[in-house]
């Protein structure tokens, strides 16, 4: 039986000066059975579509990162699978992801075929997951900024080598890498680290086939203090998809992470919290 007052996310300690948090949001594949009532896929179905929307190993990765860097980051770590709720869809959002039926709860599947009834109601999965992620990001970000005065989020995920049909975007570039961006959140020189650290995995693209980052709706479009970046790590360089186990690339992405979170920590540290990376120009 699951816990119904368990957290469905886990804040990993990093060095206390970190100003560095990792947001690993879709790595689970579990799902509550109280939330498995709700879908209409079949055991096989459901086995299919989380091997299709899980970002597999990234929690590896991120752990490896962590082991790796001078100075460990903190690690934010969603527990539950993303067919639970996806922290990262605004509920309120009229977005096109919304629109496609895969907004802040899903309701349709990655083959957009039906996942939920089309009189589901997404209210009870707010408020009792997405909410209380939302404001734990939210205290885990505010304790960041209180420690070193600025606060950097890296967002961990990875996508599927081929485009599957409900990305609105899967015509475009799909790099080894592919860096999200915010106009706001997301500072040059954030970008530039982050590039020279993935440099050797073959090509490192910019929004595409994913854009954007993910800041806690407390902080997002409002502080400037809060740096943001979303690392895409396309499968084949890692894992065998879709499912499968993780290879020797895992590793070196870890490695590669940790690179981008030492450069981040010493200009954060190095210019006193006030500026550095985190600085616009």
């Amino acid at each position: 039986m699951t816990d119904p007052d368990a957290p469905s996310y886990e804040l990993l300690t990093g060095a206390p000066d970190s100003p560095v948090l990792l947001h690993v949001p879709h790595s689970s594949r579990a799902v509550p059975p109280e939330v498995r009532a709700g879908i209409v896929l079949d055991d096989a179905g459901l086995e299919r579509e989380l091997d299709h929307l899980t970002d597999a190993h990234t929690e590896t990765i991120a752990a490896v990162a962590a082991a790796s860097a001078g100075t460990a980051p903190w690690r934010f770590v969603n527990r539950l699978s993303r067919l639970v709720v996806d922290p990262e869809r605004f509920p309120d959002e009229r977005e096109e992801m919304l629109a496609a039926g895969m907004g802040a709860v899903y309701t349709r599947t990655t083959h957009r075929a039906e996942l939920r009834p089309r009189d589901f109601d997404p209210a009870p999965l707010v408020e009792r997951y997405f909410t209380p992620y939302a404001d734990a990001v939210t205290r885990a970000v505010d304790e960041r900024l209180a420690a070193t005065g600025r606060a950097v989020i890296v967002d961990v995920h990875s996508y599927p080598t081929a485009a599957l049909p409900y990305e609105l975007h899967g015509d475009g570039p799909r790099p080894p890498v592919c860096l999200g961006t915010d106009a706001f959140h997301t500072p040059p020189a954030l970008l530039a680290a982050a590039r020279r650290a993935f440099a050797g995995f073959g090509g490192v693209g910019t929004d595409s086939p994913f854009a954007g980052t993910y800041v806690p709706p407390a902080h997002c479009g409002r502080d400037p203090r809060v740096s943001a970046l979303m690392v895409e790590i396309r499968r084949d360089r890692y894992m065998t998809e879709p499912g499968g186990a993780a290879g020797p690339g895992a590793r070196a992405l870890g490695v590669a992470l940790a690179a981008l979170v030492d450069a981040v920590t010493d200009e954060v540290l190095g210019d006193g919290g006030n500026g550095g990376t985190g600085s616009r120009t």
